[in-house]
């Protein structure tokens, strides 16, 4: 084995290899066995919508939850009172809580608020009134996530701002900026490398989550393997594939998250 081939094989952590041994196991035994395989091509069909609803959900968290963190840091005492509440109150519940108040709560009241305020459009003809079943169950769950992540987003983005000397912001108004511009220009650049490794936690954290969903009936990988095994009675087997294939993306997230924190860490 040459010294280069030895380097890599002694950096290489221990538990990623005791992972990936246990993953070629796994995925032999599913090739091997008529039902792992069975399971596998049916469960699989999730997988797109696990990714969807994660994806689209975690993108509007993070707008909502910036829009949150800078007015955690507003001078405006509105702001920072507005945001201080809807975070407070969002962390203190539970996310399967926040799911269903979303969807059998929140949605139905979002679609009444609609269509009260298209009556002037309804009652020319121009529109028709909007059926809450129209909004279906993957976009309330996504909408349930997105409130609840946000909570989370907004603290780490204000933890950011904070993190960033006060001389950062003096500096800038000294230039001639404005505030804003000295926000957008030169706090938030810094904040942001600050904040990356927790933001990317919180993504592997919300496609976790995104289990929750099947609550809704939402043909998740989760919903989908419950079923089936329902219907099939081999729980051991069937979660046995469900399981693997959330470690496989929370791994490979992780794996990610760690090449790309190594590759901008800041120099000491």
């Amino acid at each position: 084995m040459s010294r280069r081939k030895a380097g890599l094989f002694e950096r290489l952590p221990l538990w990623l290899l005791a992972a990936m041994l246990i993953a070629v196991v796994i995925c032999w035994e599913m090739a091997a066995d008529a039902n792992y395989t069975a399971i596998f091509h049916t469960v699989r069909k999730g997988l797109a919508v696990t990714l969807y609803v994660s994806f689209i959900a975690y993108a509007m968290s993070l707008l909502l939850g910036l829009v949150l963190g800078l007015w955690r840091v507003s001078r405006s005492r509105i702001l920072r009172e507005v945001a201080t509440f809807y975070i407070e109150i969002v962390r203190g519940i539970p996310m399967l809580v926040i799911l269903y108040y979303i969807a059998f709560v929140g949605a139905p009241g979002l679609v009444d608020g609609l269509n009260w305020l298209l009556t002037p459009l309804r009652d020319a003809g121009l529109v028709d009134k909007i059926s809450v079943r129209s909004l279906d169950f993957t976009w309330r769950a996504i909408l349930a996530l997105t409130v609840g992540y946000s909570a989370f987003i907004a603290e780490i983005v204000r933890a950011g701002v904070e993190s960033v000397a006060a001389g950062q912001m003096e500096a800038a108004r000294s230039l001639g900026l404005s505030r804003w511009q000295a926000m957008y220009k030169v706090i938030l650049p810094q904040a942001l490398r600050n904040v990356m490794p927790p933001l990317a936690n919180d993504f592997v954290a919300m496609l976790k989550d995104s289990a929750l969903v099947s609550a809704l009936g939402v043909q998740d990988i989760t919903q989908l393997g419950k079923v089936y095994s329902a219907s099939t009675f081999l729980f051991f087997e069937t979660y046995n594939v469900v399981a693997f294939l959330y470690l496989v993306m929370t791994i490979s997230l992780s794996l990610c998250i760690r090449w790309f924190e190594c590759r901008h860490k800041r120099p000491l």
